[in-house]
């Protein structure tokens, strides 16, 4: 009689492959739209805690030149109020200051 050798089995079934990947895919379908929320929110965060920022600087521009008409950002970054990098990101968010006021 011939002995047999039993092979050793090594690696994954199909089954198992399969099973593993559904399972990844499911859980970045989970994952993926929470990231995408995630950064809206904190935009939007960021957003709004820039014009208040910015307003907040415009009263107190006002509130040190009470003869003062009117504001602009080159006035704020002259009297120190905001800084060039913060004159930036308020106009790339489209902020304007007008009639005292910061408005989007």
């Amino acid at each position: 009689m011939k002995k047999q050798v039993k092979k050793m089995r090594s690696g994954f079934t199909l089954i198992e492959m399969t099973i593993v990947l559904f399972i990844i895919s499911l859980l970045i379908l989970i994952i993926i739209p929470n990231l995408s929320n995630q950064r809206k929110h904190a935009q939007s965060v960021h957003s709004s805690a820039m014009s208040e920022v910015v307003q907040a600087q415009v009263d107190a521009y006002f509130s040190q030149h009470p003869m003062a008409k009117t504001v602009s950002f080159p006035d704020l970054v002259k009297g120190g109020y905001l800084t060039a990098k913060q004159v930036k990101q308020a106009k790339d968010e489209g902020l304007k200051i007008s009639h005292n006021e910061v408005q989007k």
